[in-house]
């Protein structure tokens, strides 16, 4: 690329990918296999979080596509609870919800119709421990009109159709400033603009062009299978129709029947080789031909068609996704595997609520560059343990045996993929999704979890939990008062104000006598949390607390965290609700809370945080 213009444009971040890919497949015997490999909304998601917090002027969110193509309805269709949780602390699951259609129930049948439980999606009914309770269904097409209006509420407008056809990193650049020229051709003039960013960010599916651009290796291989999804209006007499279904078919596999939103049905099946040889052209009829095969023995039949589509399944990851100290990757860009286990969108949000405060943080000159790294230090571990689920999940759905099978050979498939779902169930629902200890994000304390199962502690997610609001004794939630805004919250589990008065006195004197931890510069809010009551906050206090005080009369938030009454205890939670490290409640907290605050702050003299992550 030529040297910019002086007037090139200049933008802190530019996302680019904001949507899906409509596309709509024909195979014919004559003409090699074509895909378009759809979006997920990372990219919509991330250039929303950051507009929380930083100017409109200072994002731009393109997409090649026109926004005529957009309106597809996409494959992505499920959020679970973790999901859901992540986008109730940016302030947008309400919405979501109310278009979705809630599932809390599944049904599994065998080739003969029979349901067996304990199969398929079983573990969807147990997602508990949240008020997310369930799979929030709602077609890609509907959540991005929800993600765009809200961004353009912010004063973001997605720029469509907009494509990204250079870059160049000046590396005589420091870190942090313009160092990306980026080359944009305008769909519908075919004007070419060039833009200096400080942070580039590819979001732009599976065939990334940020990814190919910056020579980022995609590690891993696609197969052979095909599977195709079909969404429309059915009358069936499938038992439990509106349920998140398994059909078990010895002609297409592992049978994905999913509720959607608007009263519509999707049906996946694997278009295996043998049923290929069937066609000569494969389009919409022969699609719903095969759906309504694969649900045998029930019968199906399509009063309304809305999408269809068939992709090839593989698994890959991206060797880097952060390159450059300014290029990240995220969603497909950086990850792609099969809709076997329904995470694809959900691993895309990952990824873009992990990036977004950090960069937030940094671009405010809150935090330290070198925070930038923690975003694949966390993330690919989790991308990683998602992949190699998926390729067992990926080929059991096709009634083949995982790779390296040493079990009985003749055993049923089924059998096999209802542990596999059931070991992932966890993993699944995101709700014991965990970064590992890295000495800057997670960090051990001096306090100690009690040894159960549910225990809480650094890298784990914050759990939701019913609080009270102080005088008015309304009812909220953990997750409510913390919302996501690129900023900590210490939280204080006071306990029993009676017994911890004296250790709760003394945190909080030291606190406001530390420098460090009373600096505006600072991105922490406080919170407290007693389980005894008053009309007056400040009066139970015995002192004027740092921030919101809310009360947990039942005690379920303490107990929930592990927390002994009688003793309490310092949490600090992430702004993406995980939690950094926990203390004792004592004025000793004070230090550990420096010591956690100092390893990415730029206010602490520490030096880079870089050698932690190695």
């Amino acid at each position: 690329m030529p040297d910019p213009p002086e007037s090139a444009s200049r933008v802190d971040v530019l996302v680019v990918g904001g949507g899906p890919v409509g596309t709509i497949f024909q195979l014919q015997k004559s003409v090699p296999f074509h895909r378009r490999t759809s979006h997920r909304p990372a990219g919509l998601i991330t250039a929303y979080q950051l507009a929380l917090t930083l100017s409109p002027t200072s994002i731009r969110i393109i997409e090649k596509y026109p926004k005529s193509s957009q309106d597809a309805y996409g494959r992505a269709i499920t959020l679970f609870p973790r999901s859901s949780e992540m986008l109730d602390q940016l302030g947008l699951a309400d919405a979501l919800a109310q278009e979705c259609f809630a599932c809390k129930t599944s049904g599994n049948y065998d080739k003969h119709g029979n349901e067996v439980s304990g199969r398929g999606w079983s573990f969807m009914e147990n997602m508990k421990d949240s008020v997310w309770d369930f799979a929030l269904i709602l077609r890609q097409k509907y959540q991005e009109d929800i993600f765009r209006r809200v961004l353009a509420e912010r004063g973001v407008e997605l720029e469509a159709p907009v494509e990204l056809v250079g870059i160049r990193v000046d590396k005589g650049v420091k870190t942090g400033g313009y160092r990306i020229t980026a080359k944009l051709q305008h769909g519908q003039t075919g004007a070419i603009e060039e833009v200096k960013c400080r942070y580039l960010i590819g979001a732009d599916g599976g065939r990334s062009y940020v990814r190919r651009a910056m020579s980022i290796p995609f590690d891993g291989s696609s197969s052979e299978d095909r599977w195709v999804r079909v969404d429309g209006v059915v009358e069936t007499n499938v038992p439990k129709s509106r349920s998140y279904c398994a059909i078990e078919s010895p002609t297409h596999g592992n049978v994905l029947w999913a509720p959607l939103d608007h009263g519509a049905t999707r049906i996946g099946y694997a278009f295996t080789a043998e049923r290929q040889k069937a066609y000569e052209t494969f389009d919409e009829a022969a699609a719903v031909k095969e759906a309504i095969a694969a649900c045998k023995p029930f019968n199906v039949s399509f009063t309304q068609i809305d999408w269809w589509t068939i992709y090839v399944v593989g698994q890959r990851v991206a060797r880097n996704f952060f390159v450059q100290e300014c290029v990240f990757l995220a969603g497909d860009a950086c990850h792609t595997h099969s809709s076997g286990a329904a995470q694809g969108m959900n691993t895309g949000l990952h990824d873009a609520v992990n990036l977004s405060w950090k960069l937030s943080l940094v671009l405010r000159g809150l935090a330290k560059p070198d925070l930038l790294l923690t975003y694949e230090s966390d993330r690919k571990p989790n991308v990683q343990k998602l992949i190699n689920y998926d390729k067992d999940i990926s080929r059991l759905m096709t009634m083949r045996l995982p790779v390296g099978w040493t079990g009985d050979p003749n055993i049923d498939p089924n059998d096999v993929l209802a542990e596999v779902m059931a070991e992932a169930a966890t993993f699944s629902s995101g709700l014991g999704i965990y970064y590992e200890m890295d000495g800057v994000l997670s960090v051990p304390g001096s306090w100690q979890p009690p040894d159960r199962p549910d225990a809480v502690g650094p890298g784990k997610r914050v759990p939701d939990a019913a609080l009270q609001k102080p005088g008015t004794f309304e009812a909220t939630r953990m997750h409510k008062v913390t919302p996501n805004v690129a900023k900590f919250y210490i939280v204080v589990f006071a306990g029993d104000i009676e017994s911890t008065r004296d250790t709760y006195h003394g945190l909080i004197k030291a606190a406001a006598a530390s420098r460090f931890l009373s600096s505006a510069a600072l991105p922490v809010s406080w919170i407290t949390v007693s389980v005894k009551t008053n009309p007056s906050a400040i009066e139970l206090l015995g002192i004027t607390p740092p921030g919101k005080v809310f009360y947990d009369r039942s005690r379920t938030a303490h107990d929930r965290y592990g927390v002994d009454v009688r003793e309490g205890a310092v949490f600090v939670f992430r702004p993406d609700g995980w939690i950094g490290t926990v203390s004792v409640l004592a004025e000793s907290a004070i230090r550990e809370l420096e010591s956690y605050f100092g390893r990415f702050s730029v206010q602490s003299s520490r030096g880079p945080i870089a050698k932690s992550l190695l």
